[in-house]
């Protein structure tokens, strides 16, 4: 089997060596061995990188992330923390449209002042509820 050096592997997934190096001691991913001073890796790391990327990217953490991997780093998804992070993202995505769509009317809205725009005033009381301020 050909080895892939973390030089290689850096260049591939585009992650700096020491990123590489701070998920193998983690956990996360795990070195064959070195050629001279370079850590070496299986092919198969570029997809367990890809794999982290992509529950970086859907709000996972690290830990989180380690934990859906199983023996040998093989993929092991635990289904219910999916659906339950797939069902926050939708709720995120529903207010981010609506807060685009409230943006959009400020922007376009053609009362002389936003204080006068009946729309912008229910948007502040609502913004408002969402986000009390807090004392201090």
């Amino acid at each position: 089997m050909k080895f892939l050096d973390i030089g290689t592997v850096s260049e591939q997934t585009g992650l700096p060596s020491s990123t590489l190096r701070y998920y193998e001691e983690i956990g996360l991913i795990e070195s064959v061995g070195r050629n001279g001073l370079r850590r070496q890796y299986e092919p198969r790391v570029l997809t367990q990188l890809s794999l982290i990327a992509l529950g970086k990217s859907a709000g996972f953490s690290l830990e989180d992330i380690a934990r859906m991997f199983g023996p040998e780093g093989q993929p092991d998804l635990p289904r219910d923390e999916l659906h339950a992070r797939a069902d926050a993202l939708d709720q995120q995505i529903k207010h981010m449209t609506a807060l685009s769509k409230a943006l959009r009317h400020v922007a376009d809205c053609p009362a002389p002042s936003h204080m006068e725009c009946q729309t912008f005033k229910r948007m502040v009381r609502i913004a408002g509820k969402r986000n009390p301020a807090r004392k201090t």
